[in-house]
């Protein structure tokens, strides 16, 4: 088990799903809607953006499983949270989105990565393994 390998993996993962999540909301407020698309014009660059989200959705995929082989489930799944945090920051920091900052999401969002390091500020052992 390597953990460092594992975490690297996670927080891949976590950078791919969160790009691809911002991705997809940049993208769907773009594309009209499933009724109207022999109507209404598409933009192709929309239609670029939803496919790159779709591969870094899989690319995501593709990396959790290779955490999943150096990281304790508690430690990795833990992880998964961030993506909440940095698609809020994110969307509430690029004027592209049009997010606002609130101090409940705030609050909340710094309660998720607290929650995060205290999760991981325990040193990690090893899963014992039978013999």
């Amino acid at each position: 088990m390597n953990l460092r390998r594992g975490l690297s993996f996670a927080l891949a993962s976590v950078l791919l799903v969160s790009l691809a999540q911002l991705g997809m909301r940049w993208s769907v407020t773009r594309l009209p809607l499933p009724q109207h698309w022999f109507s209404d014009a598409i933009e192709p660059l929309a239609v670029a953006v939803v496919l790159a989200a779709i591969l870094a959705y899989a690319l995501s995929m593709l990396c959790w499983l290779m955490a999943l082989r150096d990281l304790p489930l508690g430690r990795a799944y833990s992880l998964l949270s961030i993506s909440y945090a940095l698609v809020y920051l994110l969307a509430a920091t690029l004027p592209v989105f049009n997010e606002v900052f609130s101090l409940g999401k705030s609050i909340g969002v710094a309660l998720v990565v607290l929650g995060v390091i205290t999760i991981h500020s325990q040193p990690a052992h090893a899963p014992q393994t039978q013999e």
